[in-house]
């Protein structure tokens, strides 16, 4: 008689034990495949803003030079050519002051032949000019992964929610990335050695 009283007030607990064992199911599925797509991601060179509403690739737009973008306004009419030159007739000044591995680099290395509106991969994938950090990264791995989790660069937005990256080109010139010299500023005034003003005496200065 106890056994199937001790057997009754176990069964009521079975289906109890079938709803937890079935929530953490679903519980680890859901987290494996948000994993999943943060390493797809990371693999794709996506940077990705989780939101409670969507998933999102948040930059800020490019800085292109006032009436320079669309490039094809202009390529559209020019047959392409291919061979490594100095520019003279028109983007002189990027010529000028060219100094990114220029021994080895030229443009048709980062922008498109035949598309000048769209940058262009190693693997001849095509970018959009939002998304020039794939490209910066082909070479500066290790910045765009420092970019991604917001120790390089720089990011506006809310500390816990949706952020905006700026692009590397924000920051630095695509044609010369290596920032000028700066003359350092002189270093602070000890606390010991500020003096503090203090107004003549006027009564003082009539008596002497």
């Amino acid at each position: 008689m106890r056994q199937l009283k001790r057997n009754r007030h176990f069964g009521r607990w079975i289906p109890a034990l079938f709803m937890l064992v079935v929530l953490g199911a679903c519980s680890a599925s859901g987290s494996q495949a948000e994993q999943e797509e943060a390493d797809s991601n990371l693999k794709a060179g996506n940077v990705v803003q989780y939101t409670n509403e969507s998933t999102e690739i948040a930059v800020e737009p490019p800085p292109l030079t006032d009436g320079i973008f669309p490039c094809n306004d202009c390529h559209s009419d020019i047959v392409p050519n291919p061979q490594r030159r100095e520019l003279v007739d028109f983007h002189d000044d990027i010529s000028a002051i060219f100094n990114h591995d220029s021994e080895n680099r030229w443009c048709l290395d980062c922008h498109d032949m035949n598309n000048r509106d769209s940058l262009r991969l190693a693997s001849g994938k095509l970018l959009s000019f939002e998304e020039s950090y794939k490209l910066c990264g082909q070479c500066h791995g290790e910045k765009l992964r420092d970019w991604k989790v917001g120790v390089h660069g720089k990011r506006i937005g809310e500390w816990n929610g949706k952020k905006e990256y700026l692009l590397c080109v924000h920051c630095h010139n695509p044609h010369s990335p290596k920032f000028e010299s700066m003359t350092p500023e002189p270093p602070p005034v000890r606390q010991e050695d500020i003096k503090i003003y203090e107004p003549k005496n006027q009564e003082n200065d009539e008596e002497k």
